[in-house]
């Protein structure tokens, strides 16, 4: 992004979640392009998720840690905190869900939205 005062584009924070998702070993990361459903609100849904409320905490944690340092920018909304079983970090264009693996398997985003081109993150 060359412009700091331009938002970066939903492509490039989705990718810049993704950096943070791996930077604390988040598993099963899923990118979810919501752009041609014509029902999203938002372009990307990025999920994964981790094996213990501290390791969910961690990764949301380098998610803005590294979003803000590559991107200047911020969530608007920050949701889960007080339990770190789901975090969701709303960035407007991309929503971030991070999970505990049981919470993911309950809700079944990927499957909710089916429609979606869901790409998987090699590890």
């Amino acid at each position: 992004m060359t412009n700091k005062n331009l938002r970066p584009s939903s492509e490039e924070l989705a990718d810049c979640v993704i950096e943070g998702m791996k930077g604390k070993k988040g598993l099963n990361i899923v990118k979810m392009d919501l752009r041609e459903t014509g029902s999203a609100l938002t372009d990307f849904f990025i999920l994964c998720h981790g094996t213990s409320d501290r390791q969910v905490d961690a990764i949301a944690d380098s998610i803005v840690n590294q979003v803000r340092t590559s991107l200047n920018d911020k969530p608007s909304l920050v949701e889960g905190r007080s339990n770190a079983e789901w975090i969701l970090l709303d960035y407007v264009d991309v929503i971030v869900h991070v999970f505990q693996q049981e919470v993911r398997d309950d809700f079944a985003l990927e499957e909710l939205w089916a429609d979606a081109t869901i790409e998987h993150i090699g590890e």
